[in-house]
Formats: C-alpha cells, sequence, structure tokens
C-alpha cells in the first residue's frame, strides 16, 4: 500500500477546491434512492476533506445514458440525499451524459479538473475503466486514494499474498468482459470462484444451457468455456428463477435447465 497516496500525502487542503470521484451508481425507483450503501461508503471521504476546510466537488456515473442526457439516469436524487446529510458537497451532473467521459476525451478531463487543485478517487468499483474522470485528472492535479478506495485495495492486497485458505471468491456483476482481468487474476490465487449476478448466464450457456433472453455475452463463450475447463473449481447458480415473457414464472428443472412452471 506504500504506493498508494492516501489523504494525507494531499498535505494541508484548507482553501483548496478537491475533486473527489465516487461511485455513487446506485438503484433508484421512481426518483427515490432504494440502496444508498455506496453513498454512505463515501461519507468518511467527504467529511474528511470538509473537516479539514477544503471545497467538495464530487462527479459519478450512473446507469449506463450512452453520452447523451437521460432523465432516467439523472442524479438528482442522490444531489438531494447529500444536501440532507453534507450540504457543503456540490455534486455535478451524471458523467455519462458526455461521451467523453467513456472515450477518455482529453477535452473532457480538462473540463473536469477546471477550477480544482487536487482529485481524490474513491470510485473503487469503477477504477478498473480507463475513462476520464479516473484516469485523466492524476495527469494534471495532486491526487490521493479516498478512505474507501484505500480500504479496498488493502484488503484485496492482503487476500492475494495472505489469504486463509480454502480462499472462495464469489463474483457478480452483469459482464464478463467488464471483469476478466480480475476473474483471470483470482483464478491465480483462490481455491475455487462463485460466479453470480448478470455475467452467470454466460457462462451456463458456454455449458450449454439455456438462457432465454438473459444477459449474454456470445462473443465471450469460448472465453468461459476455457475457464471453466481450467484447474480452478467455478461453481454457478443452479436453482434460478426468472420471469419470462407475459410474466410466466421459469425456474430450473434438475440439472440446471430453467423450464416454465406457471403464470
Amino acid at each position: 500500500m506504500s504506493n498508494v497516496p492516501s489523504l494525507e500525502d494531499l498535505g494541508d487542503v484548507d482553501g483548496l477546491s478537491v475533486l473527489v470521484r465516487a461511485d455513487f451508481n446506485v438503484p433508484i425507483s421512481n426518483g427515490e434512492i432504494t440502496d444508498d450503501l455506496r453513498i454512505r461508503a463515501a461519507l468518511p471521504t467527504l467529511r474528511h476533506l470538509l473537516g479539514a476546510g477544503a471545497s467538495v466537488t464530487v462527479c459519478t456515473h450512473l446507469g449506463r445514458p450512452q453520452g447523451v442526457p437521460d432523465p432516467a439516469f439523472d442524479v438528482a436524487p442522490i444531489r438531494a440525499w447529500l444536501a440532507e446529510v453534507v450540504p457543503e458537497v456540490e455534486l455535478l451532473e451524471n458523467l455519462r451524459f458526455d461521451p467523453g467521459e467513456t472515450a477518455n476525451d482529453p477535452a473532457f478531463v480538462q473540463q473536469l479538473i477546471q477550477g480544482h487543485d487536487a482529485y481524490v478517487n474513491d470510485a473503487f468499483g469503477a477504477s478498473h475503466r480507463a475513462h476520464a474522470s479516473i484516469v485523466g485528472p492524476p495527469k494534471f492535479l495532486p491526487s490521493a486514494a479516498g478512505r474507501l478506495l484505500h480500504r479496498e485495495v488493502e484488503v484485496l492486497g492482503n487476500l492475494m499474498t495472505s489469504p486463509r485458505r480454502p480462499f472462495v471468491a464469489i463474483m457478480g456483476g452483469s459482464k464478463v468482459s467488464d471483469k476478466l482481468a480480475v476473474i483471470e487474476s483470482l483464478l491465480d490465487t483462490v481455491d475455487s470462484l462463485i460466479v453470480g449476478g448478470g455475467m452467470c448466464f454466460t457462462f451456463l450457456k458456454a455449458q450449454g444451457h439455456s438462457v432465454g433472453s438473459s444477459l449474454c455475452e456470445d462473443d465471450m463463450l469460448d472465453t468461459c468455456r476455457a475457464l471453466l475447463a481450467g484447474p480452478k473449481p467455478i461453481h454457478l447458480p443452479y436453482d434460478l428463477t426468472a420471469m419470462g415473457p407475459g410474466g410466466k414464472l421459469f425456474e430450473p428443472e434438475a440439472g440446471g435447465e430453467i423450464r416454465q412452471i406457471g403464470v
């Protein structure tokens, strides 16, 4: 961890403007946040900076709006949440409303850092992406990891270097392609891997199961077959329940096949 700068490494931030990249990609239903865990996890970083006299601007992505403003992914509910708990914090609009975010556009980087004196990354869940808000600011501003990111790296570092055995990792997420490097790295260390979330369907299809219209990356099927054939066991769900067209309920038969069971 010695090569990962902490908030203390930023030095005196009194009177400085700090840009914080957070991961506030939280579930929102009917304009209400249904799980605020990711926002609450960032509070130690935000409160430390505010307590040290900095002015804090936070940026985050929310969903996948494909580079254009989309009311479904407006961060207004998050801004309202912050206004009640840490009203001193300013929240920018959804980063992914601008195509420059996912394209790592240098012009968008300059737009983000304008007026700021330092940068803090506290978005562990997004730090594997070469997006403008992640890899751009550290090239121009004094930078550090926030409390959450620092702790996550510390825990993962210990797990990868001196884990207790048996070491079983559980992975979720929607896409195998997003997590492939992490999966391959984990398989070098763990004794077995449990795969859930949306990406399990790509693995299940690679095994020959029908997955209906569930999320599946067909271009990753060969990769999944190779991972499944490797020396480390990869465990997949076998008791799935799913909704079919028209609200028909499906669940697996013995052996893991999904079948219709009723309406």
